[in-house]
């Protein structure tokens, strides 16, 4: 059974959070604000999540974990280690400063790029890409052309790097040496807004072609 990833839109934010399916396994990557729609799908295609996986953890990617869990169980989530403790602390996790404090359970494991994960038959490696924030991490699938790139590079666009904890330096360098590396052909499917590729960003992207 070939990989499918279904996105929905979530909350104000308008935060995509994938479901990644492969033969009789899923995975979700993120949960933001107000998820029942995607609670919703999970029970209508009697889905149970075997991880969550979190591209890195400010609090639009986390505000729906705990209800997400009540409703399929406590099934592990993981992230990269820089961000271990950002689930339980809203000034890392940016919720803070907005004034509206967002918490989420601890993370079970963490991931880095020594890793690889299997789901049914695919096998996905990991790309950690720091500068949005320092743990965000991408997930990619080689055989299908596809990658899950969560705020490090959008359409038209990359994820901002003026929060406390962002490195623009970083981000620079893991879209041009990390991301783009990535052969053209590879959909990629951002945190924020719809998909896109590789090539369609190399070439038209003004942050990519000019540089930031």
């Amino acid at each position: 059974m070939p990989v499918h990833i279904s996105t929905f839109v979530l909350g104000d934010y308008q935060t995509n959070c994938h479901v990644i399916t492969c033969d009789d396994d899923c995975w979700v990557v993120d949960c933001g604000y107000e998820p029942e729609q995607l609670i919703t799908f999970l029970e209508n295609e009697k889905l149970t999540p075997s991880a969550i996986l979190l591209t890195h953890c400010h609090a639009d990617h986390i505000a729906g974990l705990d209800q997400l869990r009540a409703s399929v169980g406590n099934i592990p989530m993981y992230c990269h280690a820089a961000e271990a403790e950002w689930n339980q602390n809203p000034m890392l996790n940016l919720s803070g400063m907005a004034g509206m404090p967002v918490t989420a359970a601890p993370v079970q494991g963490y991931l880095d790029e020594k890793n690889t994960l299997t789901l049914g038959t695919s096998t996905w490696r990991i790309l950690h890409t720091p500068g949005h924030s320092p743990g965000s991490i991408c997930f990619v699938h080689d055989e299908s052309n596809q990658a899950i790139v969560g705020d490090t590079l959008f359409a038209g666009s990359i994820g901002r790097h003026d929060f406390p904890t962002s490195n623009t330096n970083d981000l620079r360098h893991s879209i041009s040496e990390t991301l783009m590396n990535l052969p053209d052909s590879m959909k990629i499917f951002p945190g924020h807004g719809p998909s896109s590729s590789i090539g369609v960003e190399r070439t038209t992207n003004p942050f990519v072609v000019q540089g930031f």
